[in-house]
């Protein structure tokens, strides 16, 4: 037996300290680091507590799943195939396999996740379909840029576009308009492609701007969508809506091809209905997107801080000085560099308190003061 197992009915250490220092060691204060890393949020909890009485049809014949499909097609306003899996990379890739053939080629940001955080997951899962990059600022692209990308230089020697994608909210934070994502679609129509949505935050952008979930999606012109759930509180599913019904075609058998068919698909189901039954996924988004709101109100006191980009969701993107960086890890903030090495990304959740968000700003203070000692 190896050190530190006990057998079957063993007792604890006697050391009183043991499961105390063990409780410490998974507690965690909020951070900034990623909206990934908040629990899941009451509603979503009490769904799943409450889907977890009994037996029920396996592989998504169940009620569960069935009320949360009906659930986002409402949310939605449209009749469309609805399928969950467990995570954003999966949705993405799956998604964007459903229009790409192997010999095609998909639209992208620089910045967006299926390039740069998807380990290739879209080019493996669609055997092969190319990312044709664009790199503009905000990390949002434009209808001439795309129009300027999605070319086919030497005939078969090149990848057909077929796919654009879009995130929404983007990777530094920033929201497409409904206007704006009209003239993407356009676009993308006039040379034949589909459009994809990665929808991580789609409920934050949402949120900001203030309209209903089609005039995001569909009526926008997109027609397959990522819808994000983990980020929002839900213990870890996404949603994929299909609005081009076509593009669902053998997605059944896809989805279960790449291991994302959960056998016990209520309980991926069941937290869907506890936030959207009475619109908590969208006050949740917002309360995220003002935290940082609030969060960018406190950092324009420091001249030393400088915006990166326009706070419009849950992401405040904000250049420091790496004095002041080193300083805040010192003192216990977790959070990521992301553009460069001082352009930081600090991400509030569903859960993200206003205390909180002071007490980081207090903390930046007191860095920032120490910095400016230390060079006087």
């Amino acid at each position: 037996m190896s050190a530190g197992s006990r057998k079957p009915g063993s007792t604890t250490p006697s050391s009183s300290a043991t499961p105390s220092a063990s409780a410490k060691q998974f507690a965690s204060s909020t951070q900034f680091a990623s909206d990934n890393q908040a629990g899941i949020c009451p509603e979503a909890w009490r769904a799943l507590e409450a889907a977890n009485r009994g037996h029920a049809g396996g592989y998504g014949d169940d009620d569960w799943t069935r009320a949360a499909a009906d659930l986002l097609r409402r949310t939605f306003d449209a009749d469309c195939p609805v399928y969950l899996v467990w995570n954003g990379t999966a949705a993405n890739a799956l998604a964007l396999s459903s229009i790409c053939r192997s010999t095609d080629a998909v639209v992208c940001h620089a910045n967006a996740h299926i390039n740069v955080d998807e380990c290739g997951a879209t080019e493996f899962m669609s055997g092969g379909a190319h990312l044709l990059t664009i790199d503009l600022s905000g990390a949002k692209l434009t209808p001439e840029a795309v129009l300027a990308r999605a070319v086919t230089p030497h005939d078969e020697h090149a990848s057909r576009p077929r796919a654009l994608s879009l995130t929404q909210a983007t990777e530094l934070g920033t929201v497409y308009a409904r206007s704006e994502l009209e003239a993407l679609a356009a676009a993308a129509r006039t040379k034949g492609m589909r459009v994809h949505m990665d929808g991580a935050r789609f409920a934050n952008a949402v949120a900001s701007v203030g309209c209903t979930p089609a005039d995001l999606s569909w009526r926008a012109g997109v027609d397959v969508l990522c819808l994000g759930g983990t980020k929002d509180g839900l213990p870890g599913a996404e949603a994929i809506l299909f609005f081009e019904h076509s593009l669902a075609d053998e997605f059944a058998r896809r989805r279960k091809q790449a291991g994302q068919l959960a056998s016990k698909m209520r309980f991926l189901a069941a937290p869907w209905i506890g936030v959207l039954e009475d619109g908590a996924w969208l006050r949740h988004a917002a309360h995220a997107n003002a935290m940082a709101r609030r969060l960018a109100e406190r950092l324009a006191g420091f001249p030393e801080a400088q915006l990166l980009a326009p706070v419009e969701a849950n992401g405040v993107f904000v250049d420091l000085p790496a004095q002041a960086i080193e300083a805040l890890h010192r003192r216990g903030w977790h959070f990521y560099p992301f553009v460069g090495e001082t352009g930081v990304r600090l991400m509030c959740a569903w859960d993200t308190a206003g205390e909180v968000v002071d007490r980081f700003a207090a903390d930046l203070d007191a860095a920032l003061r120490e910095g400016a000692a230390r060079a006087r």
